[in-house]
Parts: C-alpha cells; structure tokens; sequence
C-alpha cells in the first residue's frame, strides 16, 4: 500500500471561514472535488470533468473527519489514492494535511464511473483498473469512521416524512447555473454549504453550552457522512429538514434531508456529529446538565438517514 498521489495544494482566505474563525465546511468540500479532478487524471481519466468528456466522475457518498481546525492563512495539502474498486464504483480516500504534515480532515469519497451527460453506470476500463492498484491506499485509523456507520443506506427522507416528524425547515432555495457543475447537476459542496447555511436557523440563534461559557462559546463538526440520492439542476428548488437524532453531553448527532419541495422526494441525506467549543482555546465545551436536558428534548426518537 501507498500514501497516495498530491492532488491539491494550496492556503485558507479569509473569505473562506465562518464565524467560528476556521475554513467553512463547504469549502473542505470544494478541496475534495478538486482533488478528485486530480485523482481522476492520475487513474487515467484526463479530462473527465472537461464540457467534452464522454465519462465522469459522479459522488455518490462522502465520509468526512474534520480532526484540526484549518485558520486564516493556513498552507494545506491534500493526496488521493485508492480504497477499493469494484465494477463501477470506487471507494477513494483524500487526506488534507497541514504543512506540519498533521491531519486536517480525510474524506472517503464514493464514485461511481458514469456516462457524463445522463449519469448512468458503466464498468470501468482496463487502464484506471491498472492505475488503481498502484495508487491503492488503507484508510489510517484517524480517517475511519468513528461515530457514524458505513452501512448501505436505504432512506426514509420525504417530505411528507419530515412533515410527520416536525422536521425543521432550516434552509430554502433555488438551484443556480452557478451552483451547478459542467454537466449541469449540483455540484457536490453545495449539499454541504446548504447545510452549514442552515444551521443558525436550526440552533435558533443559540448554541448549547456551559452556562458560564456561553458567551465565548462557538460550534464545530467532528464527523459527517452525506449520501447523494438525485442531482438537482439549475431552476430546481431545495429546502433543507433537519433534527437531533441523538448525543451526550460531548457531542450531539444531527440529520439532515435535502428535499424537493415540489415533489417532496429526497435529493440527499446527511449525519453530522457536532460539539460545542471554547472560541478562545479552541477546546470542545461539555454541555452542562441543564444544557443537556434542553438538547436531549429536541432528539426526535428513530429519525435516521
């Protein structure tokens, strides 16, 4: 097994952060697509994300760990290698590291090789299969999976569901030309930036936290899976439900389902396991009792992907 091939480097701007002072999550997202425009060239793909191209690239997952805060300024780099394959699909693993060489964030990220223009599968061709296996890599155990599961996902997201569960409508929009890829479907981060854009609406201007911190006191993601269903296109709509499914007094589990609201069917699912931090050491913030008990009302029992 190798460490993979460089496929991203660059800085954090300004612009880029939010108001927790570190690079916002749908940037990260944004850093994993360009790495795997990267990553597909190394396996033989050239241009697979090119107006002309006849083949792609499609997520269809992604397992992010978010493991040190990427500030202002901060030089990153990023590899890309191999997890497995399979006919037409492939499990790909990016890892951006800090210029001390220490982990940042990972990102398993789901392909499948599809026609580019109507998104249907194909198997992949000898060449990538060959380049595969010299750009095979293990998933270092800071990258696993720790408090979110792997397993296939077969949703319940509608939103006559969400409507059943009292769901909160935490973001509502329109897809943009600009929002969407070459190809004409939403771009991978912006399921993420939905997200991220919807959170103040969902905490209602408040984040749990000690008492006696909570002036002080900030909000980061540790983990998040999101799980691709359709690909909304310019001129679609899409509003964002999201609950707490769970926690303790460390972290609290969040999901999300990104919806039509036309037609009610699901774009996408996502988990988010979130914490309260310091905004002055940086360090995650216990909840206290009473915080806690606010939290643990609002888990909407068996709300799942």
């Amino acid at each position: 097994m190798g460490e993979g091939v460089e496929v991203w480097r660059g800085s954090v701007a300004m612009w880029e952060c939010d108001a927790m002072g570190h690079l916002n999550v749908g940037f990260y997202v944004a850093r994993s697509m360009e790495g795997l425009t990267a990553l597909a060239a190394a396996l033989g793909m050239e241009g697979a994300f090119a107006a002309d191209a006849r083949s792609t690239l499609i997520v269809r997952e992604q397992h992010i760990r978010f493991l040190r805060e990427a500030r202002p300024h901060a030089a990153l780099t990023m590899t890309g290698g191999v997890v497995e394959i399979g006919e037409s699909e492939a499990r790909l693993l990016f890892l951006l590291r800090h210029r001390s060489g220490e982990l940042c964030a990972s990102f398993q990220t789901v392909v499948a090789h599809a026609t580019a223009r109507d998104g249907r599968p194909f198997p992949w061709p000898a060449r990538v299969l060959q380049r595969a296996a010299a750009l095979s890599v293990q998933v270092p155990a800071e990258a696993a999976a720790r408090s979110v599961s792997l397993a296939p996902v077969t949703t319940e997201a509608s939103l006559a569901r969400a409507e059943a569960l009292g769901l909160e409508r935490t973001a509502l929009g329109a897809v943009s030309a600009a929002d969407c890829d070459i190809f004409g479907r939403m771009k991978t981060e912006q399921m993420m930036a939905r997200i991220s854009s919807g959170i103040p609406h969902f905490l209602g201007g408040q984040r749990p936290a000690a008492d006696h911190l909570a002036p002080r006191a900030g909000g980061a993601a540790l983990e998040y899976r999101l799980v691709h269903l359709e690909w909304p296109r310019a001129g679609d709509r899409v509003e964002l439900r999201s609950g707490a499914s769970g926690g303790d007094a460390r972290f609290r589990r969040l999901t999300h389902w990104l919806l039509d609201p036309d037609s009610g069917k699901a774009w996408g699912v996502a988990e988010a396991i979130a914490v309260s931090f310091d905004l002055e050491t940086r360090k995650m913030i216990p909840l206290s009792d009473e915080a806690l008990a606010a939290a643990n009302s609002r888990v909407i029992p068996n709300l799942s992907l």
